[in-house]
């Protein structure tokens, strides 16, 4: 790459991080739903038609937003997962969960983006997948860690689930029992649910120690899931 070239990628790397700050203000400030191209525009100094060639269209922002957000969450529970030992099962569990609600408070604006109410008018593509499950990826890779190990013990399925429990199976852990697949739906189900209540207020006057509550919750979920104590 020749100087002139690596001067350009620069200044775009550096344009393209300007205007995603300036998208995630408005976020905070409007909600994704007002989120617009030529408002992040008028407030970085440029023309509309200038921010197109960096994202030709909302849903293109949106995107890269959403992925960013998924890739902070999936970094941050990774990095506090990976300082447990190996077979500490629960507590991997139970630390990758915390991971996801000290993330959440950190970014509550970027947590709703991803969480949050749908944005109307948008659908995301495909590629926010492999950033979305990595968190799914840890807490899954937890899981298959103590199936190999000590097993799950006191794991059940009804009859009438087993169905349904193996088609889950097959398309998201296909390495685990058919038993763990719908607990590990709930589970996953109730830890954004427990995020989600916290960081929009539904736990206002109800829980007031709300970081051992959630450790008490998600250590309960571990339980769930068939992790051994």
């Amino acid at each position: 790459m020749s100087t002139a070239e690596g001067a350009r990628a620069r200044a775009r790397t550096e344009v393209t991080a300007a205007i995603k700050d300036e998208a995630r203000r408005q976020l905070a400030a409007e909600g994704a739903a007002k989120l617009s191209l030529r408002a992040v525009a008028r407030e970085l100094g440029m023309v509309s038609s200038a921010l197109y060639r960096y994202f030709p269209s909302r849903d293109d922002l949106l995107t890269a937003l959403i992925i960013d957000a998924y890739d902070s969450l999936g970094e941050a529970v990774e990095t506090a997962h990976a300082a447990v030992p190996a077979g500490e099962f629960l507590r991997r569990w139970t630390v990758a969960c915390e991971a996801v609600r000290v993330w959440a408070l950190a970014h509550p604006h970027e947590y709703a983006l991803i969480y949050g109410s749908p944005v109307p008018g948008y659908a995301a593509p495909a590629t926010t997948i492999p950033s979305a499950a990595r968190v799914a990826m840890v807490l899954i890779g937890v899981v298959r860690d103590a199936d190999r190990g000590p097993g799950l013990p006191g794991l059940s399925l009804p009859a009438e689930l087993r169905c349904e429990a193996e088609r889950m199976a097959a398309e998201i852990a296909p390495e685990l029992p058919v038993e763990a697949a719908p607990a590990m739906v709930a589970a996953w189900a109730e830890l954004f649910g427990l995020v989600g209540f916290e960081l929009f207020g539904q736990f206002e006057q109800v829980v007031l120690d709300r970081e051992r509550f959630f450790r008490h919750a998600v250590t309960r979920l571990g339980a769930s899931v068939g992790l051994p104590a």
